[in-house]
């Protein structure tokens, strides 16, 4: 296994859904952890959605692995955000036989 360069601090945000006070809910995101990774892009292309273009990128995230069920560990529709950037969570896997790293699977989308 090649050497992991967690050199990015991310913050791991889980969606919640609070009501509108009109029956509805909306969706907001709380801070659940912070985390140290190593991203390294994947594909990208440029879709069409509604009348703006946006541009997409997947990205293969490594961080530090938790326990299955704690918290601290990332799961598909939660996310990942970098300062101003936001890594949407896909999928989750364990890199490594001994379970230490995970990799998750994210896209990143901007407007073009």
């Amino acid at each position: 296994m090649k050497h992991i360069n967690l050199n990015r601090h991310l913050v791991l945000e889980a969606p919640e859904r609070v009501a509108d006070g009109a029956g509805g809910f909306a969706e907001t995101w709380q801070p659940i952890g912070e985390v140290w990774a190593e991203i390294i892009a994947r594909t990208g292309r440029e879709v069409t959605e509604g009348a703006a273009q946006v541009s997409s990128t997947g990205y293969k995230i490594t961080v530090r692995a938790a326990p299955w069920g704690a918290p601290s560990r990332p799961k598909p529709e939660q996310r990942l955000r970098g300062g101003g950037r936001i890594f949407r969570i896909e999928a989750v896997t364990e890199r490594d036989p001994l379970g230490r790293y995970l990799t998750c699977y994210a896209q990143e989308e901007v407007a073009v």
